[in-house]
């Protein structure tokens, strides 16, 4: 799924597909966390069911104001107090599959919104 054709001094995706994303013109193969001027690479996650607020503390460390969770291919929802959790850091946490949170990542990135991007690619 192409995502942008544009060109920008920021990180914007450019492409989704099982198992990758494509950052501008790389393809990556790993869970990651992105921001306009950050890439996180090796994200160390297994599973969205599984996920805990520590293990969102990378992406919080960037100062956004919003967290994007990319599920994989498709919705999974984590444990419910993820959402309270990051609430009381006072951070948003939205939670959709990873096409989803790739289209919305770059639309509040152009916006210039303080967002995050944490993905998982399978």
């Amino acid at each position: 799924m192409k995502l942008t054709l544009e060109t920008s001094d920021v990180n914007l995706v450019s492409a989704w597909k099982p198992a990758a994303i494509r950052i501008g013109d790389k393809w990556l193969c790993s869970h990651l966390i992105l921001s306009a001027q950050d890439i996180l690479l090796y994200w160390a996650v297994t599973s969205p069911k599984t996920l805990k607020a520590a293990d969102l503390q990378p992406a919080i460390n960037l100062n956004p104001k919003i967290v994007l969770l990319g599920t994989g291919r498709h919705l999974v929802l984590p444990n419910t107090d993820l959402m309270t959790d990051l609430a009381i850091q006072g951070v948003g946490l939205e939670i959709m599959d990873t096409p989803a949170a790739c289209r919305t990542y770059n639309l509040l990135v152009h916006e210039g919104r303080d967002v995050v991007a944490a993905l998982f690619i399978n």
